[in-house]
This record gives C-alpha cells, sequence and structure tokens, in this order.
C-alpha cells in the first residue's frame, strides 16, 4: 500500500517524536536483541522477541520523519510505511519483517509451535542488521535524534 493512501486511510498521522522518544526505542530494540539469546528459551519465544525489537527499530524512521500509525493493524503500516521512510532498498527488509508479522500473529494467536530455532536466529540476525541500517539513517538524516 502506498504512504499516500495509508494518509488517505487515516492510518498515519502526523507526530514528531523527540529524542526520548527514539532513545527509548533504540533501547529496547538493543534489549530485546539481548533477550533473543537467552538459552533455555523456545524458538517461539525468541522469535517474538527478535519481532519486538525489529518492529520497533522500523517505527524509528516513521516517528522521526513526523508520523505514526493510528488505529487498527499499526504492525502492518509500520512494515508498509517503511521503504517511503527509508527508501526503496529497504523494500526486501520490510517484506520479511511483514511475513515474519504473519508467523508472529499466527504463533500468537491461532497455535504455537510452528517457529524453527533457524527461524528464530535468522529473524534476530536481521534485526541486527537493521538496527545497525536504522542507526546510520538516524544519524545522516536526523542527527539531532540519535
Amino acid at each position: 500500500m502506498s504512504f499516500e493512501s495509508l494518509l488517505a486511510e487515516g492510518r498515519l498521522r502526523r507526530r514528531k517524536a523527540g529524542r526520548a522518544v527514539i532513545l527509548q526505542l533504540m533501547t529496547l530494540a538493543h534489549r530485546d536483541l539481548a533477550d533473543a539469546v537467552v538459552v533455555g528459551l523456545s524458538a517461539d519465544r525468541r522469535f517474538m522477541i527478535a519481532y519486538e525489537a525489529a518492529l520497533n527499530l522500523a517505527a524509528i524512521p516513521m516517528l522521526s520523519s513526523g508520523y505514526e500509525t493510528h488505529g487498527s493493524g499499526h504492525h502492518w503500516v509500520t512494515f508498509q510505511a517503511l521503504p517511503h521512510f527509508m527508501g526503496k532498498e529497504h523494500l526486501p527488509t520490510a517484506t520479511y519483517f511483514e511475513s515474519c508479522r504473519v508467523k508472529r500473529n499466527v504463533g500468537t494467536y491461532d497455535r504455537g509451535g510452528e517457529v524453527s530455532d533457524s527461524e528464530a536466529n535468522e529473524l534476530r540476525a536481521e534485526a541486527t542488521r537493521f538496527r545497525s541500517q536504522v542507526e546510520l539513517w538516524l544519524r545522516d538524516k536526523h542527527p539531532e535524534l540519535f
């Protein structure tokens, strides 16, 4: 869905976040990435924790650019809008995180035990890589918020 459609449907609205909000999201993402490798947790839980890190990181470009999600489906909207804020080259990342959102929803609302160790590890690795990209983007586009 296009950025313009998300705006027209009221799924995005204006909100400029301050440095404290961005720092909080980055701190949560760092914590979640560390928690996603805790020994003894199931693959499902490690996947969900890594997913939360990815979601928080994906919200940073949107909030830094003066927008927030509104209404239902805010996870979906966050990933749909990501390429608009960070650039079209991030479409594969947004698509991957969207597929993880669907898998997370199945595990949360329908049935657990559907996530493998390799999927949990892959999501954590992708979220860690994405964290570096968000930090570089933030330094470049909004250094006052970094």
